[in-house]
């Protein structure tokens, strides 16, 4: 009997350890394919060390628990992350460009709108194979700037993918991970030719985009992303023609938020990515209704305004 009733407690540990891993599984909030590119970097460096630079992203990126929510696996973001290397003149230290995507599902369809659709060309850092990727938020410059400026950058971006997820289910729903990016950015990697992180470093980097979001100046962009993707997308299915009309709201409100704010990052940065699904949008309006967005479109995503022109006109 007591050989049974110790079984028996086996079995329950076991199935205890197996629910909280399922439940760890659940959390996590991202679901991120990871590249890295090492074709620019000099011959001389194993290639086997950028495979293994890989594996510790990926694992960085979606082992890691990000915030206090629970996401199921249906809930999980999508995005991709890439890194683009090409060698410097200092052992082990690398030049790069990290490329961000992310995407939400449309509500009752299988389409993934894009939100995030950004490159970022001043990621430097020192990596040797099969170095820890550690994240510390209370100490985020750590011993060595350049070894934790990688790791800093990344977790600045993972805030930036959880935030912009969340503006658009809810006014103000990204505030939280907000902060936390500019937390990263108050306390982030300095020297050894560091860049991104300083209002001074560029006017569209990192210092910029989570300013951006966290301005009260620009509150208007909140209402923005939740009304574009929450009660415009989402609603498609059940109207399309009033939720294009709410589309084209909110495309107004944008322009009306760019002149009223010339040049801020945040309105570049929302058209990136976006163009093909806003004429697919627009290709079926009424010809008024199109005409306007047409007005409003190469005004405001002057890089596609040809498009937008050509395609539907």
């Amino acid at each position: 009997m007591q050989f049974i009733h110790i079984q028996m407690g086996k079995k329950i540990t076991t199935l205890f350890v197996l629910l909280i891993c399922s439940y760890l599984i659940k959390a996590q909030e991202l679901r991120a394919r990871v590249s890295v590119i090492s074709s620019r970097v000099s011959n001389n460096v194993s290639k086997n060390t950028f495979q293994t630079l890989q594996t510790a992203i990926d694992n960085f990126l979606n082992n890691r628990k990000w915030t206090s929510d629970v996401y199921t696996s249906n809930e999980k973001i999508e995005c991709n992350f890439l890194l683009n290397l090409e060698s410097t003149d200092e052992l082990n230290v690398y030049k790069a460009s990290l490329s961000i995507q992310s995407a939400r599902p449309v509500f009752n369809s299988s389409y993934l709108s894009p939100i995030i659709n950004f490159k970022d060309d001043n990621i430097i850092f020192k990596y040797q194979e099969f170095q820890q990727l550690d994240f510390n938020p209370s100490r985020i410059s750590g011993n060595d700037p350049l070894v934790s400026n990688l790791t800093a950058a990344l977790a600045y971006y993972v805030y930036m993918v959880i935030g912009f997820d969340g503006a658009s289910f809810s006014p103000h729903g990204g505030d939280v991970a907000f902060q936390k990016a500019q937390n990263i950015v108050d306390n982030a990697p300095s020297g050894n030719n560091i860049s991104g992180w300083k209002a001074f470093d560029g006017v569209r980097n990192r210092y910029w985009l989570v300013g951006n979001m966290l301005n009260s100046r620009y509150d208007a962009i909140h209402d923005i992303y939740y009304n574009y993707y929450r009660q415009g997308l989402d609603q498609m299915y059940q109207d399309e023609k009033k939720c294009r009309s709410i589309l084209l709201e909110t495309l107004d409100k944008l322009d009306a938020f760019n002149s009223e704010n010339p040049n801020t990052m945040i309105n570049q940065f929302f058209f990136q990515g976006k163009s093909t699904e806003l004429i697919k949008i627009f290709s079926k309006a009424a010809p008024q209704e199109k005409s306007k967005a047409i007005e409003i479109l190469t005004r405001v995503d002057i890089t596609n305004a040809s498009k937008y022109k050509s395609e539907l006109k």
